[in-house]
């Protein structure tokens, strides 16, 4: 059996797509990624396909975009999934695809097409305005004080996203995570501000 290296993307790791190779079934390895702690949504198959030599092709696609590597230690990129995909059809013998099996639950399928569904977050739709403290959901001794309306918050004595806050509170824990959802971490009211907004939109409805 050829291996297969797959290009995965995720609605809670903006701008990042994650390249990597399996020898085992795709959805299994899909599944694998979303059990790790800290993935608050499952991945999503961009692009896959079986390859010979998949550690080779790998390492070159790595190679090809490592100036666009957030971590050497890490298989995520900060750069468009077509460009990947362009890469990686080279090399292709069949390409792979998968249904809604990569899923555990309907619930995890929905999960994601709401998040594909809510446009850009803003502090203003849940009414925080600036000056408001917000706790980490890891840990709620860490704190970020929101700086705007919008998405801005002080954190560490600057003015940064929630997410790019997020990311420097967690990787103060010791989570080596490429990126991870600002609305996801950080809480308000002992809620996720992620959950805040579900609320409100569900109310909506």
């Amino acid at each position: 059996m050829a291996d297969i290296v797959y290009i995965l993307t995720n609605e809670a790791m903006p701008g990042l797509v994650k390249i990597g190779c399996t020898s085992v079934d795709l959805a299994t390895r899909i599944k694998q990624l979303y059990s790790t702690p800290g993935v608050p949504l499952p991945f999503e198959l961009f692009y896959a396909c079986e390859v010979n030599n998949g550690l080779v092709v790998e390492r070159k696609l790595h190679d090809a975009f490592s100036d666009h590597r957030v971590s050497k230690s890490r298989e995520f990129f900060r750069l468009a999934p077509e460009r990947a995909q362009a890469a990686l059809s080279l090399a292709e013998i069949r390409e792979v695809k998968l249904g809604d099996e990569i899923f555990e639950t309907t619930e995890a399928k929905a999960e994601v097409e709401a998040a594909k569904r809510r446009g850009r977050f803003r502090l203003s739709m849940l009414g925080i305005v600036p000056g408001t403290r917000l706790q980490l959901a890891k840990d709620p001794n860490i704190i970020c004080t929101t700086f705007d309306d919008i998405n801005k918050v002080e954190y560490l004595g600057d003015v940064t996203s929630l997410s790019d806050a997020a990311l420097q509170a967690h990787e103060s824990l010791g989570d080596e995570w490429p990126s991870i959802s600002g609305p996801w971490a950080w809480t308000y009211n002992g809620k996720r501000l992620d959950d805040l907004r579900r609320e409100i939109e569900d109310n909506a409805d």
